[in-house]
């Protein structure tokens, strides 16, 4: 029982370092693509600025794939339907991709306590046969016995919680990235299906939103030292002279 403790805790902080480093990785890529990406001139120069195998890099290829394939089709389907489930089908090979390892984490998590309970009945009963064999009940006998079932008791624990810890740690991470990559899916969805006529807000580094000032209306403006509402010389008044 302790070796099958010691391994499912060895396989769990692997599982929870290489997840981590995989979605650090989108998370950068999803940086550099809200920096540099919507500044291109068009879909396929863009692909370009984005590393190989990444996962926003997929979805572009993807998406590159279904608008030539689309042309191809004998059986003509709307191109906005086309392209969407094509973009679906992406994202969703991607959060596949991420929840990979998570299942074996929540099954370290709900399965360890038991294994270590059960590795506490196996000293208990080890403690019971000494105790049957040697006739006494001294605490020579059975301090041994108990004291390894106690211990695995604990090491069920000690497996157990960082599994299910890492286990929500990862979940929440992976939905913020599903979440950054929808809504790319969606933008990369509305500027092909408009020719790259519409690009979102934070294209060229910055909001696109421009605000105009309103135009002043006469005599909103603050009065200019010397002058009247109405834009006339004021008179010098006797502190002035």
């Amino acid at each position: 029982m302790f070796i099958i403790l010691v391994a499912m805790s060895i396989f769990s902080f692997y599982i929870l370092f290489t997840k981590l480093m995989q979605q650090q990785k989108i998370i950068n890529q999803g940086r550099k693509v809200r920096s540099s990406f919507w500044n291109s001139a068009n879909l396929r120069e863009a692909s370009t600025k984005l590393e190989a195998k990444s996962a926003y890099r997929a979805i572009v290829d993807d998406a590159i794939l279904a608008q030539d394939q689309h042309g191809k089709l004998t059986d003509p389907i709307d191109q906005h339907d086309w392209m969407a489930n094509s973009l679906a089908r992406s994202q969703g090979a991607i959060a596949s991709r991420l929840g990979e390892g998570l299942a074996f984490l929540a099954t370290v998590g709900s399965t360890a306590p038991f294994i270590g309970l059960f590795g506490t009945v196996v000293g208990i009963y080890r403690a019971l046969i000494k105790i049957g064999a040697s006739g006494q009940a001294s605490i020579d006998v059975v301090a041994g016995p108990v004291g390894e079932a106690l211990i695995m008791t604990a090491l069920g624990l000690v497996v157990a919680v960082p599994a299910v810890l890492a286990y929500n740690w990862l979940i929440r991470r992976n939905k913020s990235i599903m979440e950054d990559l929808a809504a790319f899916t969606n933008d990369l969805h509305g500027y092909l299906m408009s020719d790259g006529q519409v690009r979102p807000r934070f294209a060229d580094g910055k909001a696109q939103t421009k605000t105009t000032a309103a135009p002043t209306q006469r005599g909103s403006e603050p009065l200019r030292t010397g002058a009247t509402s109405t834009g006339a010389q004021a008179a010098p008044t006797t502190a002035d002279r």
